[in-house]
């Protein structure tokens, strides 16, 4: 079973950056989405606060009730989706958060629909359930969004699942709401057809508000809505996630998290708590950030001979064709990512893994300058390949 696993392709990219960096490479690391911003400020208070309180102990499996009822009362508050406390589970981060539902709902020969591009996660979570992936394909003319219709082609009696981020890891596109009604109409057409929502990057949409599919007509006892901390609050190290289900979904998940964590960490509970209960309004200075690094990214892309790229609405991501790069050069972007990790020193994921081959995924989670020299030498690495 483990190896027919393979590493994330973001993980991967991530290690071989920390290996030439410590050889003395300069290296300028674009593959992970880790933000460069610090915590708010709210966030460590409540984080030393818990220091000196009484959470030294084993935490509940499904997390303290009271952080459970501030994060009920954030999807109340911000996404009109009204859970009570015992349909929460808090777990060791939004990936642990979306394995516990995978192997709650779905066993061997299950098919999870999975439109691409995807986070590179999601088809091996299903494989270790015992699951088919079933991934429906998109193109960049299609801004990476499966038509409705691809995806409703792709569900079989035995679909259990349907599995997707909006804004989404890799291509930073988001649903649009006439695009999530449509796509509700469809799982209103199966029964036992179940969504997993993620969610995660919900405070980073650069043009409207973000709508959570949950709040689709008849989805809210058919989704499972993901999030976490570690993208808007810019607290990747903590590893908490969290999800708001329908309560035999919410139970299943605490069962299964009950033989592998346990509890999530009790003082980022804690800092959770902290996190719901604040003003969303205060994650505006990082989302405007975001904002104007995607446009200087698009903006210096122009310069890469044959990159060609959509307008992402959200998350922090753009994902360029390269096909006119690979060319018969190089067999995948897998190969290409290799380039110019080795000959410009700019480490970005090969879009294979998210199910969109001939890209490659940039992260601009990190300071302008770098991310000017990243795509500097990175067109200065194509062009000598012309």
């Amino acid at each position: 079973m483990v190896q027919a696993i393979a590493e994330p392709a973001t993980l991967l990219m991530a290690r071989r950056s920390r290996e030439l960096k410590a050889q003395g490479r300069d290296i300028i690391d674009l593959s992970l989405g880790e933000p460069d911003h610090a915590p708010p400020p709210f966030a460590l208070e409540a984080a030393h606060a818990a220091l000196d309180g009484p959470w030294h102990k084993y935490p509940p499996v499904n997390g303290f009730a009271d952080v459970r009822e501030a994060i009920a009362h954030k999807f109340k508050r911000d996404n009109g989706l009204v859970y009570s406390p015992e349909q929460i589970v808090v777990s060791t981060g939004a990936k642990m958060s979306i394995m516990n539902v995978v192997l709650a709902l779905i066993g061997p020969g299950d098919e999870v629909v999975i439109p691409a591009p995807f986070w590179v996660t999601y088809a091996e979570q299903v494989r270790m359930a015992g699951g088919v992936p079933v991934v429906v394909h998109s193109t960049l003319a299609e801004d990476y969004k499966a038509p409705v219709e691809r995806i409703a082609a792709a569900i079989t009696p035995r679909t259990r699942l349907l599995l997707f981020s909006s804004p989404c890891n890799p291509s930073g596109s988001v649903l649009t709401l006439q695009e999530m009604q449509d796509l509700a109409a469809v799982v209103a057409r199966h029964p036992d057809l179940y969504v997993i929502s993620d969610e995660i990057y919900e405070h980073i949409v650069f043009d409207g508000t973000h709508r959570s599919f949950a709040s689709m007509p008849g989805m809210m006892e058919r989704t499972i809505t993901v999030n976490g901390l570690s993208k808007a609050f810019a607290l990747t190290g903590w590893r908490v996630g969290f999800i708001g289900a329908p309560l035999w979904i919410a139970q299943a998940a605490t069962k299964v998290q009950g033989q592998f964590t346990s509890g999530t960490n009790s003082i980022a509970q804690r800092v959770t708590k902290a996190c719901m209960e604040a003003d969303p309004a205060l994650l505006g200075g990082m989302r405007t950030d975001f904002l104007r690094r995607r446009d200087l990214v698009l903006d210096a892309l122009k310069a890469v001979p044959g990159w060609v790229c959509n307008r992402p609405q959200g998350a922090f991501y753009v994902l360029p064709d390269v096909s006119a790069t690979l060319n018969g050069r190089f067999k995948t972007s897998v190969e290409l990512s290799m380039h110019l990790l080795e000959h410009a020193g700019v480490s970005v994921v090969e879009g294979d893994s998210f199910g969109a081959p001939g890209t490659v995924r940039l992260s601009y989670a990190t300071s302008d300058d770098k991310l000017t020299e990243a795509v500097s030498r990175i067109a200065k690495a194509v062009a000598e390949l012309q």
